[in-house]
């Protein structure tokens, strides 16, 4: 879906987040290339965002992002929990 993005700009407050939580780069890179979009927050400014979903890691993993046009910016990262997901980690609890 983001195959149109030739740039990922990591935001200080992502970076921040991973450190603390352990996630790699490298595993939020595989997170958005082969996860999947289950939350869109379209109306976000000043781009359009999205929460996506990878279940394909040891950990499933969560990543929040944003696209203007080429450009990607990781807003934050995190491994989901039970308390707010299903145990499929995709299915928000009501």
């Amino acid at each position: 879906m983001f195959q149109n993005c030739t740039e990922i700009f990591w935001q200080k407050h992502a970076l921040q987040r991973m450190m603390e939580r352990g996630i790699s780069r490298k595993a939020v890179k595989f997170a958005i290339e082969n996860g999947m979009v289950i939350e869109k927050y379209e109306d976000d400014k000043p781009f359009p965002s999205f929460l996506v979903a990878c279940i394909k890691q040891p950990k499933p993993l969560h990543v929040v992002i944003s696209v203007d046009d080429k450009k990607l910016y990781v807003i934050t990262a995190y491994y989901p929990d039970s308390n707010h997901f299903e145990d499929d980690f995709i299915t928000r609890k009501k």
